[in-house]
């Protein structure tokens, strides 16, 4: 299977989903995209043993690391992760009884994480290890 039609879909979510992670994730420390204590549910902030926005801003760091994760070339793993915490996302919305459209956004934008992680996986271009932000990346021989 020739994969080289697949190097650019690759790198598109790799640099789409690696910035938005690692962009949402600061803005949790600004609030300039978004109120983002609103979009914790109800049922999650009477569980925290913290106030919502200390929690979102405990997501943003993790959101960042996720997001520089992907971007700095670990994106099989760092797509899984993604792919698994925008589903929990989409499900901490569909809880707040309010944001459905923005769930099925983050559920699209798990597919797209679930997509790359699986893309890295088939080879469609390899990874150097020792050098991830390289421009120098290649398909793997077939």
């Amino acid at each position: 299977m020739n994969t080289d039609r697949l190097i650019a879909p690759w790198w598109a979510l790799r640099v789409a989903l690696g910035a938005a992670a690692f962009l949402a994730g600061l803005d949790k420390f600004f609030n300039l995209l978004a109120d983002w204590p609103a979009y914790l549910s109800p049922i999650a902030s009477q569980m925290l043993p913290v106030s919502a926005p200390a929690f979102m801003h405990l997501i943003g760091v993790i959101e960042m690391a996720v997001g520089a994760i992907i971007l700095a070339g670990f994106t099989r793993w760092g797509g899984y992760v993604a792919a698994l915490w925008l589903a929990g996302i989409a499900v901490n919305l569909v809880t707040t009884g309010h944001y459905f459209d923005v769930a099925v956004r983050d559920l699209g934008l798990a597919i797209a994480a679930f997509t790359l992680a699986r893309m890295t996986e088939a080879g469609v271009v390899e990874v150097p290890v020792r050098a991830p932000l390289t421009l120098g990346v290649t398909a793997i021989p077939r």
